[in-house]
């Protein structure tokens, strides 16, 4: 049926405003001196289930010790019907990592539980025998199925869920339509219970003759940090198995799972045919005023850093991707849609917001259906590659793209950087930046009228008359844009080497353990102290495994591959020994050194990400892994980085729920990595 979109608006406008208020986490979760665990500790186990399950366990290893030479090499390795090796490796594997993690560190959280983890040892059983003989049933299965990949960042199984339609098929597949489902929070969100819920829930959605992708998202995160790079390793995983449209790729999700739905939009938005963001939150700091009833008093740095994941930021970069929100009526989280339509309308632009009618915080069956109809439409069409116009914002070169726009160097970091350019007529186009030094146009054919003749822009005041080629690459000079490229000498900030320290957990890392007594002993027992939280918590909240090696063991291909996670001061680790004065930072035994102030070495300790002088295509950090704590855990909008690309710590004061120490110097380097 043809969308009545005029008619539609006009009957959810007319929806009442939400009068009702529902309880936010608690006051409690606002003490970050009082934190409570997440996830919680789970029930003992009793000795007979726990023998019966480590016999499991042991004979699954057993099988996988046979298998993964054999299928876990690289992705083309023994690839079978798209399937590569290692995914046929982690879709064995992940059964024995969510038995083995719920009972190596206590997180059965019900009696209940503990069935479930004999059903998955004999699905992850039955599996490895099937793939021993070369066997792989699952693959063409429909309905429910879980499946896996080994994730590049740690080498982890990662478990994700699929609804394959039974239209699907595997002989002459048509590409197909897929929807992800990102999941909301839960605390007791295990592996085990991941795979339970995939085996035997459909879920909130089943659109007709659409694979729907249920992430993991490592856990509770809202797909942040390594819950995004999970988000894409699955879709990738996905896409070598089943044959996928990807000009009808849809971004979906409710609660938590909504605030995933909003940041992949904003981020993204040249990926998906459609956004359906429900409930959740879409920014940090109105959300936690509303929901959470916290006052705000963040660090300046912190309060950048916003700029990395508050969509309300990025809300012109929905100009090209149709978008249909969600709320409850009475829901608390309906703030999420409406601060985001509030953005969209400073830009011009109208939010498409389906309300459920005196409903709290669920989705109201006559409004899925509205969406589902509306979602079905946008897919026969799919994305528009070819947008006439772009209006495109972002902070950072994390985010750099949208369509035949990318942006490749910002004249600062965390302040808004824009640019509109249009398609004029024949060959010329029309444009304006902000906070904008590179740039690259790879303009679509389709838009090049005038056939061979030059390409006409006028960017900022500048006229340029340039060859219609796919990529023009400009830079911005003191006489205005000009065709060319940034200067190749010396370091700058580039995608995927800007920073802040969070992003270097974004990329296959290492962290790199001293082997030598430092300079001084109150710092040894900091570095050691904080490495160990960071292997426990990265395990705890992004459900890996972190790769530590001796800084002795570095191999050549470690510093050619990784992103170093450096712990230690120059004396206890040779690698930082062996960069230190490539550094910015000055770090000796007596005093550290951050331009023209210093700092007393036996009672400061140093955290920092640059461009590793050994391979300045990847990041080296010191003496820190993600830089959210546990007070951050208890609510999904806080999950943001919390200290920018250096910071120096007074180790004096003991580390918190929050903090590393009592941070006394922190900023971002410049666009040339140089301090400011």
């Amino acid at each position: 049926m043809r969308w009545l979109r005029s008619a539609f608006l006009a009957t959810i406008a007319v929806l009442p405003l939400s009068t009702g208020l529902l309880l936010a986490d608690g006051p409690q979760d606002n003490q970050a001196e009082n934190v409570r665990r997440i996830p919680k500790l789970g029930i003992e186990v009793p000795a007979d289930v726990r023998t019966e399950l480590e016999q499991g366990l042991s004979s699954l290893a057993e099988k996988l010790a046979v298998l993964k030479p054999r299928y876990a090499g690289t992705l083309e390795t023994a690839s079978v019907n798209g399937s590569s090796g290692r995914d046929l490796y982690a879709d064995v594997a992940i059964f024995h990592r969510a038995v083995d993690q719920a009972l190596r560190y206590q997180e059965f959280f019900d009696a209940k539980e503990l069935p479930v983890a004999a059903k998955l040892l004999s699905l992850g059983h039955e599996r490895a025998d099937q793939l021993l003989k070369g066997q792989h049933p699952w693959t063409t299965q429909t309905g429910l199925v879980v499946r896996g990949y080994l994730s590049e960042l740690d080498d982890t199984p990662q478990p994700y869920g699929l609804v394959i339609p039974d239209s699907y098929s595997f002989v002459k597949s048509l590409p197909t339509r897929l929807d992800f489902w990102f999941h909301g929070r839960g605390e007791t969100l295990s592996e085990l219970n991941f795979l339970n819920q995939r085996l035997s829930q459909v879920g909130s959605i089943q659109p007709a003759e659409t694979i729907v992708l249920h992430p993991y998202g490592r856990y509770c995160n809202a797909n942040k940090l390594a819950g995004e790079v999970d988000g894409f390793e699955g879709l990738s995983a996905v896409e070598r198995g089943y044959n996928i449209d990807s000009e009808r790729i849809a971004v979906r999700g409710f609660s938590m799972g909504g605030a995933a739905a909003w940041h992949f939009a904003v981020h993204y938005p040249d990926r998906w045919f459609a956004a359906n963001p429900g409930a959740g939150f879409s920014e940090t700091p109105d959300f936690l005023k509303v929901f959470q009833n916290e006052a705000l008093t963040p660090p300046p740095f912190e309060r950048t850093l916003w700029h990395l994941y508050d969509c309300t930021d990025y809300a012109v970069n929905l100009s090209f991707l149709p978008t249909v929100a969600y709320s409850g009526e009475i829901d608390k989280q309906k703030q999420a849609a409406d601060i985001m339509a509030a953005a969209m309308q400073r830009e011009g632009l109208e939010l498409m917001h389906i309300i459920g009618p005196m409903t709290a915080h669920k989705i109201h069956p006559d409004s899925l259906k509205l969406i589902e109809e509306r979602l079905a439409e946008l897919a026969t069409t799919g994305i528009d590659r070819a947008p006439s116009k772009i209006r495109f914002v972002t902070y950072t070169l994390k985010y750099n793209s949208a369509h035949w726009v990318k942006v490749l160097g910002l004249e600062e970091h965390w302040k808004e950087a824009r640019i509109e350019v249009e398609h004029v007529d024949g060959n010329t186009f029309r444009g304006t930046t902000k906070n904008i030094m590179a740039l690259a146009l790879m303009l679509p054919k389709s838009l090049l009228k005038g056939g061979a003749a030059p390409v006409q822009l006028e960017l900022d005041g500048s006229v340029l008359s340039l060859p219609s080629t796919e990529v023009l690459q400009l830079v911005k000079t003191d006489a205005g844009w000009q065709a060319g490229y940034l200067p190749e000498r010396g370091l700058r900030k580039k995608s995927g080497l800007q920073g802040p320290i969070d992003d270097a957990l974004m990329a296959p890392f290492i962290f790199v353990k001293p082997t030598k007594t430092g300079y001084h002993p109150e710092v040894d027992a900091w570095v050691n102290a904080e490495l160990e939280h960071a292997v426990v918590q990265w395990r705890q909240q992004m459900r890996g495994d972190a790769i530590v090696k001796n800084d002795t063991d570095l191999t050549d291909d470690d510093i050619r591959s990784k992103n170093l996670i450096l712990w230690g001061d120059p004396q206890s680790n040779a690698v930082i020994g062996k960069i230190a004065k490539s550094l910015p930072i000055g770090w000796a035994a007596d005093k550290v050194t951050v331009g023209e102030k210093t700092y007393d070495a036996a009672k400061h300790g140093v955290i920092a990400v640059y461009p590793n002088p050994l391979n300045p295509n990847r990041y080296m950090v010191l003496n820190s892994s993600f830089t959210y704590r546990e007070y951050d855990y208890l609510n999904n909008a806080r999950q943001v980085p919390k200290l920018p690309d250096w910071a120096i710590i007074d180790i004096t004061t003991p580390p918190n729920s929050r903090y590393p120490g009592k941070i006394v110097a922190a900023d971002f380097f410049d666009e040339s990595w140089r301090l400011k």
